[in-house]
């Protein structure tokens, strides 16, 4: 069996024991420095010990040392060596391998301005973007390279909704398995790129065959995406809710609320302490049963209510 490990740099293939092939797919698995540096001393007394591998097991050695001082300057900072993103109301996490386009793909959504190339492995950080749609923003998160060793496994088990970009269909069975820790909704984006009438139609029976939840585009017309954007927002089970106040409109972003919540709840949210000083709500919208509707404040909400706050 030959194999060619991703940690070398150049392209002369070993012959790697399966042992030490697996003990490298659980350092690619890790999560965390501590565990990485565990996996990665398997890898080293896994290595062959031929002289073919020296250039191997000398990248190993270098990696290790690096991991333990990663690991020291963690541990003196009081830090995790984990990028912390402060989540908002409504967040999708993009994954998929190097070269599909998730760059391109958050740059098109959102405000984000990734470094874009044809070059394997570019993206080095998460790339933090808001998408803007029917009044509500959206986090938008690039993951880098699923199985690269900058992916963030937490990341993407944290997320509302996951959004796998693909260019093959055989993609989405290696990166699934991946995701068993999520419990968020999924998005298949086939990025369509190079494929012919015919191969598209095959690929979007075999789509809807699996009953995934699906959209094909091609990144390279630089589209608007508006149909994506639809998908995305549909995802999530968060319910918007307007707010007023007497004689005037209503404002122009709603208030990003989980299902059932109160009106107390969107008070409280607006500004902690806020429902104490609450006389009187009235609202408009699905929840209602006329138009002005007098309420309190452990009244349940619905998508699109309007609220009308008087204040003591």
């Amino acid at each position: 069996m030959f194999f060619k490990s991703k940690l070398l740099k150049n392209t002369m293939p070993i012959n790697a024991h399966p042992d030490f092939l697996a003990a490298e797919k659980e350092y690619n698995l890790a999560e965390g420095l501590e565990e990485k540096l565990e996996k990665l001393k398997k890898m080293i007394s896994c290595s062959p010990g031929h002289k073919g591998a020296e250039n191997l097991r000398q990248q190993l050695t270098t990696r290790r040392k690096k991991l333990e001082s990663q690991i020291i300057k963690a541990k003196k900072s009081g830090k995790k060596g984990k990028l912390g993103i402060k989540k908002q109301d409504m967040q999708a996490v993009i994954v998929g391998k190097t070269n599909t386009g998730k760059s391109s793909l958050i740059k098109l959504l959102t405000n984000a301005n990734p470094k874009i190339s044809e070059f394997k492995f570019t993206t080095k950080e998460p790339a933090i973007g808001m998408m803007s749609y029917l009044g509500t923003q959206t986090q938008l998160i690039e993951n880098p390279a699923i199985l690269s060793e900058i992916y963030n496994k937490g990341l993407t088990n944290s997320a509302d909704t996951i959004l796998i970009l693909i260019t093959e269909l055989n993609q989405i069975e290696e990166i699934l398995p991946l995701l068993k820790k999520s419990q968020a909704k999924r998005i298949i984006i086939f990025n369509n790129f190079k494929k012919t009438k015919e191969e598209l139609r095959k690929i979007k029976a075999t789509l809807k065959s699996k009953k995934y939840d699906y959209i094909i585009i091609n990144l390279a017309t630089l589209p608007t995406l508006e149909e994506l954007k639809e998908k995305i927002f549909q995802s999530f089970t968060n319910i918007r809710i307007f707010t007023k106040e007497p004689g005037k409109e209503k404002s122009p972003k709603p208030v990003i609320m989980k299902p059932g919540s109160t009106v107390k709840d969107v008070a409280e949210k607006i500004l902690k302490g806020f429902s104490k000083n609450v006389k009187q709500t009235k609202i408009w919208g699905p929840s209602s049963k006329f138009s002005g509707q007098t309420i309190g404040l452990k009244h349940i909400l619905k998508d699109l209510d309007v609220i009308e706050f008087k204040t003591r």
